[in-house]
């Protein structure tokens, strides 16, 4: 039978969550990422290709659902509180899914009716916000606090290697069901895709958080603090602070090609919407490699030093800037540039440095006296958020100034990749002190507190 959520502590005898458990809480990451992708990636190159709309205009949507995110901390906090982080996991993909349609069906108005479409689109936008930040969230929680500290950042691999690799199914799935492109197919395909990842999002969370253990200040039945209390707390903590930072400037170069990548596809090298979504579903399986190899690599490190996870770190970010670099060199070039093995490298390079990251995260999500996970990762949740919506927006609105000032879409394009490389590298630089032995140490510290309590 299930250990009830109310058990013993895990050092008592409960294992906490396998890894059928762990692949389980990946396929509630796999249907975010798969519905995100739709509205970030589909839909973004729609408004900007097809409607022919500013790439600012898609780029605050998305920078405004990752501003919705900024309540990830409060969520967290609830989910902490109510002892059941399901009912929010479920709820928010159902929300998530829900905004998704709404913005479909607010980018078919858009070509017809701007005002009306943009104002749905809005609302949409922040139902998408709300549903990753709830979800996304409580999945990382429940995570967090029902895997063995010595699993955690294995576990953080494996959730976000099936994340990506939802991400990945559902854009080579959806490319060629819009083909030929039409706005009555998009939203039949749009509708299918949110019912398909609600339902598997129930059927994966079914019963699953009766089987967690107690680790970390849940096995020692501490009272939640105050939600001003947990902030501060970690805000005050070194290591959660240079870490925080550490996420929001590299999470920023990481974001910047997000919402320009498709219409670069479409406006240089004249890709159809199949095409562009097809090259996206490149970028992420290049990720997906790269976070295979650095799970296997990087837990062979990190188990026999604190900072093992720095050179991924480091070495993704380098990687992931050089890819940019040969970028700019395709935007001036344009066809026969291979620019599919392009953004296959680039995506392995982004896949190295986020993996290490995750991992690093997961270290430090049980650390503190009094702070739960749920606050925590809402922290480093909304820290990313902001610096994904200021990233997208950055780049979508860099194309267009450089589009406006340079009138040539190439120079346009390698001016922006140029920056986001040289951004990449600035996060290498940061990364050496944010994942270094002190950064560590208290994650470390944790693991041992909880083994041999």
């Amino acid at each position: 039978m299930h250990a009830p959520l109310a058990s013993p502590p895990a050092e008592a005898g409960n294992a906490g969550f396998g890894w059928l458990a762990i692949a389980r809480i990946g396929l509630v990451q796999a249907s975010i990422g798969a519905l995100v992708m739709l509205a970030t990636t589909v839909l973004n190159r729609v408004m900007v290709v097809e409607l022919g709309l500013l790439a600012a205009i898609p780029a605050g949507l998305v920078a405004w659902h990752y501003a919705v995110q900024l309540g990830r901390p409060l969520w967290g906090h609830a989910s902490d509180k109510g002892n059941n982080r399901t009912k929010w996991i479920i709820g928010g993909v159902a929300v998530l899914a829900a905004g998704a349609l709404l913005a479909t069906q607010a980018t078919v108005l858009i070509a017809t009716s701007f005002v009306p479409g943009f104002a749905l689109a809005v609302l949409a936008y922040t139902l998408i916000g709300a549903g990753v930040g709830a979800g996304g969230t409580s999945a990382l929680a429940l995570l967090a606090s029902g895997v063995a500290p010595q699993r955690r950042a294995a576990a953080a691999a494996v959730t976000w290697i099936m994340m990506v690799a939802g991400i990945v199914s559902s854009a080579f799935a959806v490319s060629p069901l819009i083909e030929p492109f039409t706005y009555e197919r998009l939203v039949v395909v749009a509708g299918g895709l949110a019912l398909v990842m609600v339902t598997l999002t129930v059927l994966a969370t079914f019963r699953l958080e009766r089987q967690a253990g107690r680790f970390g200040n849940a096995a020692k039945d501490l009272a939640t603090p105050d939600f001003r209390a947990a902030l501060s707390e970690i805000w005050h903590e070194p290591a959660a602070r240079r870490f925080t930072i550490f996420i929001f400037v590299s999470m920023i170069a990481f974001s910047m090609q997000d919402l320009i990548l498709e219409p670069f596809a479409g406006l240089i090298f004249g890709m159809s919407p199949g095409e562009s979504t097809k090259l996206g579903g490149q970028h992420q399986g290049g990720i997906l490699l790269g976070m295979i190899i650095t799970g296997i690599g990087g837990s062979a490190f990190s188990g026999k030093r604190p900072d093992g996870l720095r050179i991924w770190v480091v070495g993704g970010c380098v990687a992931s800037a050089i890819a940019l670099g040969a970028l700019g060199v395709a935007a001036i070039n344009g066809p026969p540039w291979p620019l599919g093995i392009n953004v296959f490298i680039l995506g392995l390079g982004n896949g190295v440095f986020a993996v290490a990251a995750i991992g690093a995260m997961m270290g430090l999500a049980g650390a503190g006296e009094n702070t739960r996970e749920g606050v925590r990762m809402g922290v480093w949740g909304a820290s990313q958020a902001i610096a994904f919506g200021l990233g997208g927006l950055t780049g979508a609105v860099g194309v267009d100034l450089a589009r406006s000032t340079l009138v040539d879409d190439g120079a346009a394009f390698q001016l922006v990749f140029s920056i986001e490389a040289a951004a990449f590298l600035l996060a290498a630089v940061l990364a050496v002190k944010a994942t270094g032995a002190a950064a560590m140490r208290a994650g470390v510290q944790e693991v041992k507190r909880e083994v041999f309590a």
